[in-house]
């Protein structure tokens, strides 16, 4: 590795950001090894650090050193970094002079100040899970299972200041999305493919960022962070299809929401449309009504375009869907009578807003 003085590095800490970012380039060396910073969190971004830091080990000639930058917490990058003897620099990071050639950031959640990009001479990569300009922002797995893409991917781009996800990509890969797979399985997968990318995008940098391109605003999307709100199903306004692609999003960390008699219910374990035949055709069911199958211990909600099918739900306790029919279910289907409203209904909150207004109520059925 190359070693400047500190005479030299108080000359360049007096030029302007653009001359000392070309001035350094020609001061180091012209390609890997790579003194590294990585700004990073959660269990996606714990792929990358754990790829650089065994190609450090392993001096293939790609990483000459490597940090780490992590918010305070038990967070999976800070303990990984500190059970492998990485220097771990708090948030903010300050004194990063002279120190680092590239910045990588994966799945970290803070915007980088146009005087902290501007102390790595090859600039910051991101590792985004998705193919931009589609999907930029927080939550791009979730929203791609939630939107029934076919197809996603990794991009390894350089941030900019001011605004996430709108930087030049470097290096792209493709990855069809399994059919019914999860947000969690999707993410596990990306994350490795991400982390190879990364490390193939740092062996021919040089080569990278001659021929980077800029994002197409064309197709451009964004995917705001999951919060509970998104839960709350619409029986009357989503699909099975919809509402399963919903549970396979968002249900491991929010399971999806209703309301039955007043309270709130959690519904667990979406398998998807159900086949059913219903015994009194003369009443024909609302979205919301529900329907036991004995025979596959599936708790069928009738929704805008048929039934789809939950194994449980929480209430109190978790409960399967045999036990909420038998403690439950089956109680109020023995007190029923021809006039009964909403006694086995779930009901979303825009029902409950309707009803609140005096629109018309609804009947149910089993």
């Amino acid at each position: 590795m190359y070693q400047i003085s500190r005479t030299a590095l108080s000359m360049l800490s007096h030029l302007r950001p653009c001359c000392v970012r070309t001035l350094w380039k020609h001061l180091s060396t012209s390609g890997p090894p790579w003194r590294l910073l990585f700004f990073g969190s959660d269990q996606f971004a714990l792929e990358s650090l754990k790829l650089l830091t065994s190609s450090r080990n392993s001096n293939d000639g790609i990483v000459a050193s490597l940090e780490v930058v992590a918010v305070s917490g038990n967070v999976p990058v800070r303990r990984f970094a500190e059970q492998n003897r990485l220097l771990v620099r708090s948030w903010p990071p300050d004194n990063l002079d002279g120190q680092f050639d590239v910045g990588v950031v994966v799945s970290f959640g803070y915007l980088l100040k146009e005087k902290t990009i501007n102390k790595f001479p090859y600039g910051i990569l991101n590792v985004h899970p998705s193919l931009l300009p589609r999907w930029r922002g927080p939550a791009p797995i979730f929203h791609t299972i939630m939107h029934g893409d076919k197809l996603t991917g990794v991009t390894i781009m350089q941030i900019r200041p001011h605004r996430f996800d709108v930087g030049p990509i470097l290096n792209q890969e493709l990855h069809p999305v399994p059919e019914n797979c999860t947000a969690e399985e999707l993410g596990d997968t990306l994350a490795v493919k991400g982390a190879h990318l990364l490390i193939d995008t740092l062996r021919t940098l040089d080569e990278k960022l001659v021929n980077k391109r800029d994002q197409s605003q064309t197709g451009a999307t964004f995917a705001p962070k999951i919060t509970s709100q998104m839960s709350w199903v619409v029986w009357e306004d989503q699909t099975c299809e919809q509402i399963h692609r919903l549970h396979r999003a968002i249900g491991s960390r929010i399971p999806l929401t209703t309301t039955w008699k007043g309270n709130t219910i959690k519904l667990l374990e979406c398998v998807g449309r159900c086949n059913i035949s219903l015994s009194d055709l003369r009443r024909k069911p609302v979205p919301g009504s529900v329907s036991f199958l004995k025979e596959s211990d599936i708790l069928a909600v009738c929704c805008k375009n048929g039934w789809v099918g939950f194994r449980a739900v929480l209430l109190k306790k978790r409960l399967t869907a045999a036990d909420f029919y038998n403690g439950y279910l089956h109680q109020t289907l023995q007190k029923e009578t021809p006039n009964d409203t909403d006694e086995c209904l779930f009901v979303s909150r825009k029902q409950e807003a309707g009803r609140s207004r005096g629109s018309s109520t609804h009947s149910s059925m089993i």
